[in-house]
């Protein structure tokens, strides 16, 4: 069984960016973009760099309600958005509170035919099964492409997420917990279906993000 990988890369210039995304890939399937981690007046020269190898990318400009970094105004960043689905990158990962505010934005990125990764997170807790699967469900309908990431507390909570698997179209859910507890659980769902993992380069830029190093020792994946 072939498991894929996602590097996340958050660099601060363009030019880094382009530099990082170009080492991740050689040892990567794939790589998110952390434009947030950009000046949003300098995402535009970032896209240029890297438009050519988009088609490996996951596209993501996550404000600081949702723990990102993304200090403009929220027109500023759906603006950014709408010009990341212009260069078609493989997933624009937008927020499901994003998209149920803004139908707009749904309909002119599906114009420009990019995929759309919906997420949600739960910085504090993992609710239960039941607002869990609510929620993928809700989430559906924006696109078959969902992630669900929540924090874990204790082990349970972990499992909790992955029984997701049981109720998804395997090949389209990426669900899993941050944190301690939680680790393994990135791991895990690539057993259960999840079409790949994120990782890091070195430092972890989530909590409880394994290196592609760690990872690839840890599926004994060459």
């Amino acid at each position: 069984m072939a498991f894929k990988t996602c590097v996340t890369i958050a660099e601060k210039t363009p030019k880094k960016f382009d530099l990082i995304l170009k080492k991740a890939l050689k040892k990567s399937d794939y790589a998110e973009l952390r434009f947030d981690f950009l000046k949003p007046i300098e995402i535009p020269e970032a896209l240029e760099l890297v438009k050519k190898k988009l088609g490996k990318c996951v596209c993501t400009l996550r404000p600081s309600s949702e723990g990102g970094k993304f200090q403009g105004t929220e027109k500023e960043r759906i603006s950014i958005l709408k010009l990341i689905a212009e260069y078609r990158p493989f997933l624009l990962d937008i927020e499901f509170n994003t998209l149920r505010k803004n139908k707009n934005l749904h309909n002119y990125v599906k114009k420009t035919k990019t995929e759309i990764l919906v997420s949600w997170h739960d910085f504090k807790k993992t609710p239960s099964v039941s607002s869990l699967r609510k929620m993928s469900r809700q989430m559906l309908k924006f696109s078959k492409f969902i992630k669900i990431v929540t924090s874990a507390k204790t082990i349970n909570d972990s499992s909790n997420v992955l029984s997701l698997y049981n109720n998804s179209p395997k090949s389209n859910l990426i669900a899993f917990a941050m944190g301690d507890n939680g680790r393994m659980s990135r791991i895990l769902c690539l057993y259960l279906g999840s079409p790949f993992t994120y990782v890091s380069l070195g430092k972890p830029v989530a909590p409880g993000q394994f290196s592609l190093e760690q990872v690839k020792k840890l599926l004994k994946k060459t």
